[in-house]
């Protein structure tokens, strides 16, 4: 069995974020073990000057990964950045389900989130039609051929992800 994902999309400043965490918070209280991918169009860098990581990393190594009792993180050099799916596949297989910020070009189960004071807009329902689209969590009412959630419900947007992602039979 493929490992269950659904991505959050908007045009930044929307609240992706924000609603994200609520909803993980929800579904955590649910009993389900989450994993979380967040897209960074822009570069990032964990692996900090001075640190033993950052001097094995600077050294040659590909790929570092640093454990300790708690955790673990994984710096991989990459030419491109790997399609979503491999990177649920290869990191996320033992979890219930894999909630993604971001990656608004995927073809992963989307939820957009629309503020009214953000945009007229949708990104999945404007000039484009995202098939994958299969909701909209917004603070206004819309008229759209998928639920509209509201965004300052997150336990109705968990009971959707929940029922509909979670629980959805193959």
């Amino acid at each position: 069995m493929t490992t269950r994902s659904v991505s959050f999309v908007a045009k930044s400043g929307t609240g992706k974020t924000t609603l994200l965490e609520k909803v993980i918070t929800e579904l955590k209280g649910r009993g389900y073990r989450l994993g979380v991918i967040k897209h960074d169009a822009h570069r990032f860098d964990i692996d900090h000057p001075g640190k033993d990581s950052h001097r094995l990393t600077q050294a040659g190594a590909d790929t570092m990964l640093i454990s300790s009792p708690e955790k673990l993180a994984v710096i991989k050099k990459h030419d491109a950045s790997p399609p979503i799916e491999e990177l649920i596949a290869t990191y996320f297989g033992d979890v219930d389900l894999v909630l993604t910020e971001g990656f608004k070009k995927s073809g992963l189960p989307k939820i957009e989130v629309h503020r009214r004071e953000r945009s007229d807009t949708l990104l999945c329902r404007g000039e484009e039609h995202d098939p994958s689209l299969l909701a909209v969590a917004s603070d206004e009412p819309l008229n759209l051929d998928v639920p509209v959630l509201d965004l300052n419900n997150p336990a109705q947007v968990a009971d959707f992800v929940e029922e509909r992602i979670i629980r959805a039979t193959d």
